[in-house]
């Protein structure tokens, strides 16, 4: 698979990540399982036959047990941890933590980077994360205790690189702004479906456009150099639901991914990772599903590219309007 380097980083990571939200689907407290443990280690294996080397995780998903089950299966295979790119996020903390009337919310305070990112490690089985994230924005964040945490994670060598999250421009600017270290990463939902964070660059001085927050992002991103990875990028499966199951625009735009896939003789899932490598920002497709052949399937697209006709025709026919 080709690579790509990380800008003001040593680090040379797959076009493609993999998202291991999913090794578990069992948000509990209950005890990881041997199912559990082959499951995962099946996903990973076709990850790194697939040529997949950042994998990404969060302290939250499945309660911690995803990173536990990641652990599990580098203790099982000597030698991987030296062969990829470690990454997790954390900032989020559950309604119940750590009493019963706590409130679901954010959490960039120093102690709780700093214990999050120690529970990723015990998980994990590592030494070190090479990369991560502050998972969603936390209004009562102060930048500058984060920065604190972040020197204390740099220098105690428990954390190489740091990133964010579902992150605005002007979120990352002002927390840029106090921290040291270069952020080098912005996680942001974005596939065919969900594609505000493209289309919404076409909308500029548009009469009754309404673009999002996601507008000028991507160009934020490219101009200060900050790696842009999608979740999500293929939309749940959701293209490949049965069209009569389906409402416009996304009946049409289905219709022509599957037509597309078709033609090149590749996945839907292929079609809808193309679709975000095609862009000229260096889009890293963060795919999670657990099942091996779409995996490979997913992958397919780092030997595809869509011409720029097809790449407008997916994006028409989603939005169920021509450019302006």
């Amino acid at each position: 698979m080709q690579t790509y380097r990380i800008a003001r980083t040593d680090l040379e990571v797959s076009r493609i990540a993999y998202g291991c939200m999913h090794l578990s689907r069992a948000w509990n407290d209950e005890d990881i399982t041997a199912a559990e443990i082959s499951g995962a280690a099946n996903a990973i294996n076709a990850a790194v036959e697939s040529g997949i080397t950042l994998f990404d995780h969060a302290d939250i998903y499945a309660r911690g047990k995803s990173e536990r089950l990641f652990g599990e299966v580098l203790r099982q295979t000597p030698g991987l941890r030296d062969r990829i790119v470690l990454q997790s996020k954390c900032g989020i903390r559950f309604a119940g933590d750590p009493d019963p009337d706590s409130p679901g919310r954010y959490d960039f305070s120093r102690e709780h980077l700093l214990r999050s990112v120690e529970g990723s490690l015990r998980r994990l089985g590592t030494g070190h994360l090479d990369l991560l994230l502050l998972h969603r924005p936390d209004p009562l964040g102060e930048p500058e205790e984060v920065a604190g945490a972040f020197d204390e994670l740099q220098r105690s060598g428990k954390v190489r690189y740091f990133g964010v999250s579902n992150h605005s421009a002007a979120q990352i600017a002002l927390l840029q702004k106090y921290v040291r270290q270069p952020l080098v990463a912005n996680q942001i939902e974005m596939s065919l479906l969900h594609h505000h964070p493209i289309s919404d660059g076409v909308l500029v001085n548009v009469p009754g456009g309404d673009s999002s927050r996601a507008a000028g992002l991507l160009d934020f991103c490219r101009d200060h150099e900050i790696l842009v990875q999608a979740w999500g990028p293929l939309a749940s499966g959701k293209f490949s639901a049965p069209l009569e199951d389906m409402a416009e625009p996304m009946r049409s735009a289905a219709t022509l991914v599957q037509s597309i896939a078709r033609e090149h003789d590749v996945s839907v899932e292929a079609i809808l990772a193309a679709w975000l490598l095609r862009h000229p920002a260096g889009i890293q497709p963060v795919v999670g599903t657990t099942d091996p052949a779409r995996l490979k399937a997913a992958c397919a697209a780092d030997g595809l590219q869509l011409t720029r006709e097809q790449w407008y025709a997916l994006l028409t026919a989603m939005r169920g309007q021509a450019v302006p």
